[in-house]
């Protein structure tokens, strides 16, 4: 018996007269195209695109971008990159360790899109094209050619090495990760007769505090777009950028050198992310930043509970709530029925063991359902718990909650001696009262990842996971699904109710209203669920990133009015049907989702 078998190709060697782009250019000539047209945008944007200074940004100076021209430039400047890349060139060989064809045409897409985005917001804002200058005709043309021109880059993927179909998912994993890893190489080796090597130690780590630093910048400058047309752009720019740097194979070889050092990569993500504040000239922004902290934390608590245990709750932010109105009626607020103040510590494990006992108390009856049944049980207890805090207002029950008007004039935190309602000048920068509070949800934040990582490769973390799997079979492996299950309800709930300590000195008041199932700003059940989803179900950064986003998009889209959340919703829509996964995916999930493309291939017939 034999079998035939070809071998693999690296995705910088293409298959010479069989494959073809989607138009009739010729693929040398439209990679020129691409490339030369990356070069003529750069200098497009040191050219004056209007003559009034009407238009956001001023984009009349010559010889100095601003506003919008600043992101075409950037994504000029990739498509340049990369259409060298293309060619072979050595020395960017590491930015495209898959290919660069496939980037090339993400990254002229969202060249395009910026420039003619800009191009048609200047022609409605100011009264037509004749506000244009010639920057702006030359930049039209030259995106568009080097659209066209990556168009024409044939399509092609590398057939994948066969290996054995009896092969466990571990082991295909293992196998599918180390041939990527080969292919990664391999581009790194074909102009060099030399062996490749591993990076050392320190290489890895300047590798990641140079990933870690553009994280950061991309975030202050997307939380910091002065008006809507930017913010517009930025969403562009940064979309398609990341899925051009995704097909290079860039990302995924950062993500494996973050795998190989992931303490180094956790202490420098918190360390980037306390720089924060310090590049903030006031509370404007910083003010973002907190609401975005705890909206994570909560979202990294329902992770656990929907990303490692498969419980669909959909009434999660009521744990919120019940944490944020226990620790407000502890706190000292005049419109609190107790006479007490108590320190910060003693607050926070009120609110905290307040929502433990509430995820208990409702998850003992209830976790016995499965799927959409729980789901609507926890939906209801969402409900119940806005509307009781609702009526806890001495007419229609106890005087507890004040009603509607809630709990107001809650006064701000103090650990020893350090008021954080005052400004502080630290190392010559002086930080206001967000920002202290940014310091604080970040050490919330730390504590809250802390709990995940160990519970998650703990005995119960492996449970979870086995529950979320396959229930039926995890119990018949002796797994007590319901002990399980609810542990996963308690330690979810209690997270959130340590978040809600802060929030509610954050915002001076809580009322029921702020922990709506839906609504038009986060936080909310429903946009929490969406975090964890888009973010990565059962990892720690997906949350993370996923509730930056629908706190950060959401905030910047207002000027959409009634359109806010059908905008928002497309979106989704878009993210879930190319990339179902999650933006930060989990492992065994991306597998699931892509097992076609991870599927045994059959290159040859098997004869006597």
């Amino acid at each position: 018996m034999t079998t035939q078998t070809t071998a693999p190709k690296t995705p910088s060697a293409p298959t010479a007269g069989t494959a073809k782009g989607l138009i009739g250019i010729p693929a040398p000539l439209g990679r020129a195209l691409a490339t030369g047209g990356g070069v003529l945008t750069i200098v497009a944007t040191f050219l004056a695109w209007t003559w009034t200074s009407a238009f956001p940004g001023d984009l009349t100076v010559y010889g100095y971008p601003g506003g919008l021209q600043i992101l075409v430039l950037i994504g000029g400047a990739l498509v340049t990159l990369l259409g060298l890349a293309s060619y072979g060139v050595t020395p960017l060989a590491w930015l495209a360790p898959a290919g660069a064809d496939a980037a090339l045409k993400f990254a002229t897409l969202a060249t395009f899109a910026t420039t003619w985005y800009t191009i048609i917001a200047i022609s409605a804002q100011l009264g037509g094209v004749v506000n244009l200058e010639p920057g702006a005709y030359l930049a039209a043309a030259v995106t568009l050619a080097a659209f066209l021109g990556a168009l024409a880059l044939p399509f092609e993927r590398p057939a994948p090495d066969p290996f054995d179909p009896d092969d466990t998912g571990w082991e295909r994993f293992e196998h599918t990760t180390s041939q990527k890893w080969q292919t990664v190489k391999a581009a790194f080796s074909a102009d060099s007769p030399r062996p490749v090597r591993t990076l050392p130690a320190w290489a890895d780590i300047l590798i990641i505090v140079a990933a870690l630093a553009v994280a950061l910048t991309v975030f202050t400058y997307g939380i910091g777009t002065e008006y809507d047309e930017l913010f517009v752009g930025f969403l562009i720019i940064a979309g398609f950028g990341f899925t051009a740097l995704h097909r290079s194979g860039l990302i995924i070889q950062i993500s494996q050198i973050t795998a190989r050092h992931q303490s180094v990569t956790v202490f420098g993500a918190f360390l980037a992310a306390a720089l924060f504040p310090f590049t903030q000239t006031d509370d404007q922004y910083a003010t973002i930043g907190v609401y975005i902290l705890i909206f994570a934390t909560v979202a990294l608590g329902l992770n656990i509970v929907v990303g490692l245990a498969g419980l669909l709750d959909l009434g999660y932010v009521a744990f919120l709530g019940v944490g944020a109105y226990a620790a407000s009626l502890v706190s000292g607020s005049p419109s609190s029925p107790f006479d007490v103040h108590f320190p910060f510590w003693a607050a926070v494990l009120v609110g905290a063991a307040a929502s433990l006992v509430f995820g208990v108390l409702i998850g003992a009856p209830t976790l016995r359902l499965r799927g959409d049944y729980l789901a609507i049980v926890t939906l209801g207890f969402g409900e119940i718990f806005r509307i009781t805090a609702n009526n806890l207002d001495g007419t229609s029950g106890p005087d507890l909650t004040n009603g509607s008007n809630g709990i107001a004039g809650i006064p701000d935190l103090e650990i020893l001696g350090f008021d954080f309602g005052t400004q502080h000048d630290i190392a010559g920068f002086t930080i206001g009262r967000f920002a202290n509070y940014f310091f604080l949800m970040l050490l919330i934040t730390a504590v809250v990842v802390l709990v995940f990582r160990r519970s998650g490769d703990s005995r119960i973390g492996r449970a979870w996971v086995a529950i979320r799997e396959d229930e039926t079979a995890a119990l018949a492996m002796g797994i007590n699904g319901f002990r399980v299950k609810l542990i996963a309800f308690a330690v979810g709930a209690s997270l959130a109710g340590l978040a809600g300590t802060v929030q509610a000195h954050v915002t001076y008041t809580v009322t029921p209203e702020q922990y709506l199932f839906a609504g038009t700003t986060p936080p909310n059940s429903a946009f929490l669920l969406a975090a964890v989803v888009l973010g990565g179900m059962g990892t720690i950064g997906g949350p993370l990133l996923g509730a930056a986003l629908l706190f950060l998009i959401p905030n910047k889209l207002q000027f959409l009015g009634d359109y806010q959340l059908l905008a928002f919703g497309l979106a989704l829509v878009l993210l879930m049907r190319f990339r179902p996964e999650g933006l930060i995916p989990n492992r065994r999930r991306q597998l699931e989702f892509h097992e076609e493309a991870e599927a045994p291939t059959v290159l040859g017939k098997t004869g006597a």
